[in-house]
């Protein structure tokens, strides 16, 4: 049945069913440690002609704009949960992987796709195109639970973050090269450093903006709060595209300054951008889900064109690009093959692959079902195993640190007052001294103390111990002379002098 001909009350239930069976993969995949990607796409391939036969999708570029938006909302919440502290000192290696180690994967993938799929060398390039980038969806998705250590999880991050806008202009000019072989290639290079520039300063000046409108604007309601933020991820990818500027880049730049910022409300604001993304992205995945065809996918030429294809990416092109792209950087060996292992392919190739489609160029329908069985494959065999990958090199890090108990943080906006959570770590100056020993500022009081799985009620007497997370409610006023007396560090014990 044609998706359009469905009633409104029917359209309303399948996506009640979606979004649940959604969350079911999600807490299902976790247990088994599987990629929630692949049981969101086998959820839209089970409802689609092929499987239950209860609905026929074919309109790649419905999606291709649901692809756009999810991707805009997923980069948005993953750039708010980035800390620029840690991202900072990768920051040259992780551009480096973003611009030429996807030109580096596209080229040799391409390289062996010309042989494999007997194509042109256009429609070749544009195939490593499509599948040159690692997808901040699986990627953020792969790495939210796991205990990697903060090196190698801040590298993929930012990776993933950043290489979306590289992959999409290699697509875009080799599509373009494909439909007119004429058209000089070195003609559009003028155009990638605009993008990227001015993808970068947009992001940053409207990430400046929606800080400080955050902060300032005065709200009726609190859950206005969220929602505002959000509105300025979508603003950012729009002004992007029309001055065709990266989109991606500048939503990510723009949330990566956002949650680097102080703000009122973070609590909120974090909590819905990590739910709406979730539902955008088992969304997004099942609507891939429901233009793939699995007679067309699992079809035995797809199956070998794809594993090899695969084969080729994950075992030669990802490697080489990843070793070349981190030469003379502070990269061992063992976090160099795990960074190549992890370059998890997801919902950017897919939303990729259907570029073709919309342009109508010749072998569109054969690369949109081979990048869709390697993205499968990408993540099975790779996103399944990073844990095990990861133990194995001796990357695993400590157990992060969350608080078990559900504390709402609240900013109360006619009091100008705020609940704010600090984790204290060692090198915290108020680390071993007890509350009543420590002088805070004016209206701060704290409120509770969570220890591990224990909820501590404070009182004078309580010693601040490693890893306790404080929450103190203080007046606004007040808030940045809470948080720099917070952060002050411990006193180095002086050296005593040789005699």
């Amino acid at each position: 049945m044609q998706f359009g001909s469905f009633d409104n009350d029917v359209i309303v239930l399948i996506i009640a069913f979606l979004l649940i069976s959604g969350v079911i993969a999600a807490k299902f995949s976790s247990r088994i440690g599987l990629p929630s990607l692949v049981l969101f796409i086998l959820v839209g391939m089970l409802i689609g002609s092929d499987g239950f036969g209860w609905i026929y999708f074919d309109n790649a570029e419905i999606a291709q704009m649901a692809g756009i938006l999810a991707l805009i909302i997923i980069l948005f919440e993953g750039g708010l949960q980035t800390k620029w502290k840690t991202v900072r000192a990768v920051a040259v290696p992780s551009i480096s992987l973003a611009t030429a180690g996807v030109l580096i994967t596209s080229l040799i993938t391409g390289f062996a796709v010309h042989y494999i799929l007997q194509v042109s060398w256009y429609e070749a390039l544009l195939f490593g195109a499509i599948v040159g980038s690692t997808d901040a969806a699986a990627v953020f998705a792969a790495l939210k639970e796991r205990n990697i250590k903060a090196k190698m999880g801040a590298t993929l991050e930012a990776e993933s973050g950043t290489n979306d806008p590289m992959a999409v202009f290699l697509t875009i000019i080799f599509i373009e090269l494909v439909l007119h072989p004429e058209t000089s290639m070195w003609i559009m290079v003028p155009s990638f450093f605009w993008q990227m520039g001015m993808g970068l300063l947009l992001g940053l000046g409207i990430g400046k903006l929606a800080s400080f409108s955050i902060n300032r604007i005065n709200l009726e309601s609190s859950g206005l709060y969220p929602i505002f933020t959000l509105s300025f991820g979508l603003l950012t990818y729009s002004i992007a595209s029309a001055i065709e500027a990266s989109g991606f880049l500048a939503v990510y730049v723009a949330a990566l300054v956002i949650g680097n910022s102080e703000l009122t409300y973070r609590y909120s604001i974090s909590q819905f951008n990590e739910g709406f993304a979730w539902m955008a992205q088992i969304l997004m995945f099942v609507i891939l889900g429901l233009l793939a065809f699995p007679e067309h996918v699992f079809s035995l030429d797809i199956i070998g064109q794809g594993l090899i294809i695969s084969f080729v990416l994950i075992f030669v092109a990802r490697p080489i690009a990843v070793f070349l792209s981190l030469i003379r950087m502070k990269y061992s060996f063992k976090e160099k093959i795990f960074i190549s292992w992890a370059g998890l392919r997801g919902a950017v190739p897919i939303v990729l692959a259907t570029f073709p489609i919309v342009a109508g160029t010749e072998n569109a329908s054969l690369f949109f079902n081979v990048t869709f069985f390697v993205v499968l494959t990408s993540a099975l065999v790779q996103g399944s195993s990073i844990n095990f990958i990861a133990e194995k090199l001796g990357l695993m890090g400590p157990v992060k640190d969350t608080p078990h108990h559900s504390i709402e943080l609240i900013s109360i906006a006619k009091a100008n007052a705020e609940m704010i959570q600090f984790q204290a770590n060692r090198d915290n100056a108020v680390v071993g001294r007890k509350l009543k020993d420590i002088e805070f500022p004016k209206k701060a009081t704290i409120s509770a103390i969570v220890r591990g799985d224990r909820l501590i009620t404070p009182y004078g007497d309580t010693e601040i111990k490693p890893g306790d997370f404080l929450y103190i409610l203080v007046s606004r006023k007040y808030k940045e002379e809470l948080r720099k007396m917070l952060n002050e560090k411990k006193a180095e014990p002086k050296q005593p002098k040789d005699k």
